[in-house]
C-alpha cells in the first residue's frame, strides 16, 4: 500500500548559510519523509557565526502565500519561525486558522540570533498585548531558557511557565540550562509534566538545532504520533544531527 505523506508548512525566515531557518526546516521535514511547504518571513544576511542584517517580508505577501498553499495542500500542522513582531504573529496564526480550524501550530520563539541579533527589540507594550492571544492560537511553544526569560519581563520564570502551560502545551529546552544541560520539560496544558533526558552522546553545537527541533516535532505529529513522543523523538533526530559533524552546520538523514 502507498501512503501519501504529509504535508507540513514552516513559516520562518530564509538563512543563507542553511543552518537555520527554512532550510534547515526542510532538510528536517525531507529526511522524516514529509512533504515541507515554505513561507518566508524574513530575508537575513548570515553565515553560521555571524548576523548582519534582517529584512521583513511584507504582510500581505506572506497572507497571499498561505491562501494559495491551503488552496492546493492539505495541511494539518504548521511549524514558526522568526517573525517581526507579536502583532505581525497573532496575524498570521488568525488567516491560518481560518484555512483550517483544527491546525495545529508549533511556534518556536525565535527572539535573538545566536549571533546576539535581537528580533523583538522595539517591541511595544501595544504589540506585547497579543503574546497571551497567540499562545491561545498554538498547539506547542518551544523555547530555551533564554528565550522563556525573556517572554513575560514582569514575571519569574516559574510564573512564566504556570502562565505560558495555562494556555498551551510548552517544551522547555534544556540546551541552556545551568543545571541538568539537554533536560527537556514538556508542561501539558492539563498540568502534567514529562521531563525529557538527553541520551549519551559525543554531541556539538549547531547552528540552527532550535529550529531542526521544532520541525522535527511537527513532523512527528503529521505522521500521528503523540505531543509526548512527538517530543521524544523530535529530540533524538535533534541529538543525531548534534552528533553528525563536528562543526556549526549539520549534517541532516
Amino acid at each position: 500500500m502507498i501512503y501519501e505523506r504529509p504535508y507540513v508548512l514552516s513559516i520562518a525566515g530564509f538563512d543563507p548559510s542553511g543552518g537555520a531557518g527554512l532550510i534547515a526546516d526542510s532538510k528536517t521535514m525531507e529526511a522524516l519523509k514529509c512533504v515541507g511547504l515554505a513561507v518566508c518571513t524574513a530575508n537575513t544576511v548570515q553565515n553560521d557565526v555571524s548576523f548582519k542584517a534582517c529584512y521583513w517580508t511584507e504582510l500581505s505577501i506572506m497572507l497571499d502565500q498561505i491562501a494559495l498553499l491551503f488552496e492546493r495542500f492539505p495541511i494539518g500542522f504548521v511549524k514558526i519561525g522568526i517573525v517581526e513582531n507579536w502583532l505581525v504573529l497573532d496575524t498570521l496564526l488568525t488567516d491560518l486558522l481560518l484555512h483550517q480550524p483544527n491546525l495545529k501550530i508549533i511556534l518556536d520563539p525565535v527572539l535573538s540570533a545566536s549571533a546576539s541579533y535581537l528580533f523583538h527589540a522595539d517591541d511595544s507594550s501595544d504589540e506585547m498585548e497579543f503574546l497571551d492571544k497567540v499562545l491561545e492560537k498554538t498547539y506547542l511553544i518551544t523555547p530555551n531558557f533564554e528565550e522563556i526569560q525573556g517572554l513575560y519581563a514582569a514575571k519569574n520564570i516559574e510564573e512564566t511557565i504556570a502562565h505560558i502551560s495555562s494556555k498551551t502545551h510548552l517544551l522547555l529546552k534544556g540546551g541552556h540550562r545551568e543545571d541538568s544541560l539537554g533536560k527537556d520539560v514538556l508542561y501539558h496544558r492539563n498540568g502534567s509534566v514529562v521531563e525529557m533526558l538527553p541520551e549519551k552522546g559525543n554531541y556539538t553545537e549547531k547552528h540552527g538545532s532550535g529550529c531542526v527541533l521544532s520541525s522535527a516535532i511537527t513532523c512527528y505529529l503529521s505522521l500521528g504520533f503523540s505531543l509526548e513522543n512527538s517530543c521524544v523523538q523530535g529530540k533524538r533526530y535533534t541529538e543525531k544531527v548534534l552528533s553528525s559533524t563536528t562543526n556549526l552546520l549539520a549534517y541532516h538523514g
